[in-house]
């Protein structure tokens, strides 16, 4: 057997902690049982606790039995600690990959509202559960919009390349207003019928519109239910508001920009229609880092009309926001 000099491998000899001819003694190596004799038959011997790494001398007859299985088993190994090294030399290769930036959809119409400005984060994206109100100054008149309430729930893990929760696309995402809408109560209290232009559309209680304690929403096909994050509505002054995170987030707001909602989008259970999109920017008044909200995806929401009479007027809608900032 002639000699040669092989390359030292760092990463065995750490693996192993043991002298081996890898690093520099030439000879190749076999590995065996502590106590056991080379010459012994592998299978009569009984399993040891521990291994060593030794060179075989040359004088060692290459046809013989035990050199044969040593030999083997060598390799065997060697080839597992080079597994191992290549492993643990590219851990980037086993990480997750980072979720793709959600894209602010669009109506696909000859009008799309203006994307937020550049270097502002996408917040949230909220699924928007509630009713639009209106009033009816006299029967036949046309409804005056006088604000909304609504329960956000947390919608971003089910955006497509978010997380084990994703939707598989778009289009599932778009479609979950309208699903949401049509199979679940809208959860507000609903049982205020004083003064309605038709007392079989209620508005939510004056005093507690919101349902105690909040809870997370249950949807179809979705392994947990969507996280409860905050509110809308509107103060007394008229002003659309949302709250969310337990206040870090209160944003007072104003209509910068609407468009209507697709052709396509869900009329709602009454079959009313879908209320516009909308920007919506930060007043001053505002606390938080949020600096915009787009009302989208809408499913519902506009007025049953004042055919009936004059007063109130409340109808079911879902959305989803999208808060940047």
């Amino acid at each position: 057997m002639t000699k040669t000099t092989q390359p030292c491998s760092q990463t065995f000899c750490r693996l192993f902690a043991q002298q081996s001819p890898l690093c520099g003694t030439g000879w190749p190596d076999i590995i065996e049982p502590r106590g056991v004799s080379r010459r012994a038959a592998p299978m009569q011997a009984p399993l040891p606790d521990t291994w060593t790494i030794r060179p075989i001398p040359p004088s060692l007859p290459s046809h013989n039995h035990s050199w044969k299985n040593y030999h083997m088993l060598s390799k065997s190994l060697l080839l597992l600690a080079s597994l191992a090294s290549s492993v643990l030399a590219a851990p980037a290769a086993c990480a997750a990959p980072k979720p793709a930036t959600p894209t602010l959809p669009l109506t696909g119409g000859a009008k799309e509202l203006t994307n937020p400005p550049d270097g502002l984060k996408l917040l949230h994206i909220a699924l928007g559960f509630g009713i639009q109100n209106y009033t009816c100054a006299a029967a036949g008149a046309t409804p005056t919009a006088t604000g909304a309430l609504a329960v956000l729930y947390d919608a971003r893990p089910l955006y497509p390349k978010q997380g084990p929760r994703s939707l598989a696309s778009a289009a599932q995402f778009a479609q979950l207003p309208a699903d949401v809408l049509a199979t679940h109560p809208v959860p507000l209290n609903l049982d205020n019928r004083l003064d309605r232009a038709d007392p079989a559309h209620p508005g939510a209680s004056l005093t507690e519109p919101f349902l105690a304690p909040p809870a997370g929403l249950v949807v179809d096909g979705v392994n947990e239910p969507l996280a409860y994050i905050g509110h809308h509505f509107f103060t007394d002054k008229g002003v659309p508001a949302f709250y969310l995170d337990n206040g870090s987030i209160f944003l007072t707001s104003r209509k910068d920009e609407a468009v209507d909602a697709p052709v396509e989008a869900s009329a709602g259970p009454d079959g009313t229609g879908a209320v516009a999109w909308l920007k919506l920017s930060a007043t001053d008044a505002a606390v938080g880092p949020a600096k915009f909200v787009y009302r989208v995806l809408t499913a519902g929401g506009n007025s049953h009309g004042c055919v009936n009479g004059a007063g109130g007027d409340s109808t079911s809608y879902t959305a989803t926001y999208w808060f940047y900032g």
